[in-house]
């Protein structure tokens, strides 16, 4: 069986000089780092002009929109800053705005404004200027000192080959040979130095683009409220399209029957034969339906026979593999089953995998579920995909949804459901 058991979150303190200089993330912490600078530089000059242009406006109606786009966007450029935040340096931040309110122009900025994670994505924002001066300052003096010294072994034999002509002054191979032992030993204090100020940056970014933890736990709570109303819709929908239809057809066919039962015999008995093949169909229809609530199978039987199920029907060979010392909450289990339905339905229309595994299994917090895919990856979380529903329904117990899909694969979707709340 072939799992994959992917970290959420990536450790910014690895073990011993080898550790942290192999370790992928410090070699993407490294280049934000250096021009962190230019982001600050770039977002102080956008928000400092698109600010001064928009509020004096304010008193006529022109600075009510300008205002509202001066907003949205530094609100987008936190958001940016957040991807990179998991991008560069593995730190999860989820959105902590409330929730959108109905209503015109006013109301919509009055919700922008009277947000508390709206002005701290301003305070980021412009703190990303000075700390990102220092970061790439400190950064670039760094890594030009230690390339300088793990150059200097090449630069001698340069000097050699060209018979002194490369204008390079270096005394002697000794020397050469202790400045390139200096630059490895720079190199892991370097590195060092590049998970401290990423760890830090990272830190500071979670405190100002998180929001505080109550904050967080209110918008994810009202995330997964919107989600089980739209999945509330959902059923509405496709109760009254679906089933609803069938059964009335049902029932006209079975008052066209009566009416004929006595005079036309053999057309009532059509009728009613298209009235049993309606029913069924229906029952078909209903029983789809509560599949897509909760299915039956894992009410019985539990989450092995449920994901075995699931893998049964995906277009490729699935291995399940469910190790739960103890039965998990019903909330738990479904999550879970949901979760793995969709990431297979998904496997099944984006990915091109030939093969995928599931694991699920008992982790600190509770359960852990890892959907893998040897697919072309590529695979993102959008607002209103199937995905992010899951994310925000697994939020209503306080748990994470993690998606890693680098392009060209593979793909591995990995969720942390508690089972205490």
């Amino acid at each position: 069986m072939r799992s994959v058991r992917l970290k959420d979150r990536v450790r910014f303190g690895p073990k011993g000089p080898l550790g942290v200089l192999v370790d992928p993330m410090t070699w993407r912490a490294a280049p934000y780092l250096l021009v962190s600078a230019v982001f600050g530089m770039a977002w102080f000059v956008v928000v400092a002009l698109a600010t001064t242009v928009a509020v004096p406006l304010v008193v006529v109606w022109v600075g009510l929109p300008l205002t509202m786009a001066t907003v949205l966007m530094w609100r987008g450029g936190a958001m940016l800053e957040r991807r990179l935040m998991g991008a560069a340096f593995g730190v999860r931040i989820a959105d902590p705005y409330r929730g959108r309110p109905e209503g015109g122009l006013l109301s919509h900025l009055t919700w922008l404004l009277g947000d508390k994670a709206t002005w701290q994505d301003l305070g980021y924002l412009l703190m990303l200027l000075p700390l990102g001066l220092v970061e790439s300052a400190l950064s670039l003096a760094l890594w030009t000192a230690t390339a300088t010294l793990l150059l200097a072994p090449l630069a001698r034999v340069l000097y050699v080959l060209s018979d002194g002509r490369t204008g390079l002054i270096i005394d002697d191979w000794a020397g050469a040979l202790v400045a390139g032992a200096a630059g490895v030993a720079l190199l892991v204090v370097t590195a060092y130095l590049v998970r401290g100020m990423a760890w830090l940056h990272g830190t500071l970014a979670t405190v100002l683009l998180g929001g505080s933890e109550e904050e967080r736990l209110r918008a994810s709570r009202a995330r997964g409220i919107d989600a089980a109303e739209a999945e509330r819709r959902r059923i509405e929908r496709d109760l009254h399209d679906g089933a609803q239809q069938r059964l009335l057809s049902v029932a006209v066919d079975l008052g066209r029957a009566q009416a004929k039962f006595d005079t036309e015999p053999e057309e009532a008995r059509a009728l009613i034969v298209q009235a049993h093949a309606g029913t069924k169909a229906a029952i078909a229809e209903l029983r789809d339906l509560a599949r897509g609530i909760h299915p039956a199978i894992l009410t019985d039987r539990g989450l092995d026979a449920a994901l075995s199920g699931l893998a049964a029907r995906a277009p490729v060979h699935v291995d399940v593999s469910v190790e739960l010392t103890e039965r998990p909450p019903a909330a738990v289990e479904s999550i879970a089953y949901f979760i793995v339905a969709e990431a297979l339905a998904n496997l099944a229309k984006h990915s091109g995998a030939t093969e995928a595994s599931v694991a699920v299994f008992g982790g600190e917090r509770g359960v852990v579920v890892d959907v893998w895919d040897n697919g072309i990856g590529g695979a993102v979380v959008t607002p209103d995909g199937g995905l992010s529903g899951l994310a925000d329904r697994a939020a209503t117990i306080d748990g994470v949804l993690v998606l890693h899909s680098p392009a060209g694969g593979p793909t591995i979707v990995r969720a942390e459901l508690p089972c205490e709340w």
